[in-house]
């Protein structure tokens, strides 16, 4: 299972998770890939207005604003 973050350049918000998810990411073992949304325009279409955006696989786990122990908590009820 991997992580994934959407998010863009010259984005807070997508820097605070993209921090939070790395500790966390670390923490359990697990992959993360991040995507620029604008690079591709389907992306930037479907998360634009809404990034960061971070998935598990192909499910949405959360997006906008997360802490370190929110992202736990989320993984723990995502992951076994």
């Amino acid at each position: 299972m991997q992580l994934t973050l959407y998010g863009r350049k010259d984005c807070c918000l997508c820097d605070e998770m993209g921090e939070a998810v790395a500790v966390v990411a670390a923490e359990r073992g697990i992959g993360l890939v991040k995507v620029d949304v604008d690079d591709d325009p389907a992306l930037a279409g479907l998360y634009g207005d809404e990034v960061p955006v971070l998935c598990l696989g192909a499910q949405r786990i959360v997006s906008g604003r997360v802490s370190v122990r929110a992202l736990r908590a989320l993984l723990t009820r995502h992951l076994p």
